[in-house]
């Protein structure tokens, strides 16, 4: 009776132990479908990073102010106004916008929050033309038209266009975050 008893309590253990891991195992599934879903609804943010970018003249693109910066633009990626180039350690209450179209605002529902912060990669507020300005990858568009073979004609002027950084924080249930990069021209 003895052994009956214990061979009893040996199974009651091993059993509690399998339903333990499958708990475990149910609990990390959903956690990476709360973490892919966020990721996901970062698409929503980075659009409407990409609408109001669209919208905006030349002159507002160059400035580096507060104003701006309550939109979640910053004309330099240089720290200016708060901007740090890690997501992870910029101030996301005061500096970044909210996605109010979109998947983004979608998602709300679920529980999931999607923000944007819009960087010009320069190192300088102000023209890209200036002598002082140094922007990341600027594409010089120096081709000649096409279907031209006259090689004794000079290129186009160059036409400069600096590159922006979108980074789109979603922050869902369980304590999810998702950060998303993308770069815009």
């Amino acid at each position: 009776m003895w052994v009956a008893l214990i061979v009893l309590i040996v199974m009651s253990l091993a059993g509690l132990a399998m339903l333990r891991q499958m708990g475990t195992g149910i609990s990390v599934a959903g956690n990476v479908a709360f973490k892919q879903n966020a990721t996901s609804t970062a698409d929503g943010g980075t659009e409407a990073a990409r609408a109001w970018y669209v919208a905006q003249s030349t002159a507002t693109l160059e400035v580096d102010n507060a104003a701006n910066a309550a939109q979640g633009y910053y004309a330099t990626w240089n720290g200016t106004w708060g901007a740090t180039v890690d997501p992870t350690q910029f101030n996301w209450k005061t500096g970044a916008a909210t996605a109010t179209v979109g998947a983004g605002a979608a998602d709300t529902a679920i529980g999931n929050t999607s923000q944007y912060i819009i960087q010009r990669l320069c190192q300088n507020p102000g023209s890209i033309q200036s002598n002082t300005q140094t922007c990341s990858d600027l594409e010089d568009d120096t081709s000649r038209p096409k279907g031209s073979f006259d090689y004794t004609s000079s290129p186009l002027p160059p036409s400069f266009k600096p590159y922006f950084r979108v980074t789109t924080r979603v922050v869902g249930p369980r304590n999810t975050v998702s950060f998303t990069q993308v770069i815009l021209n």
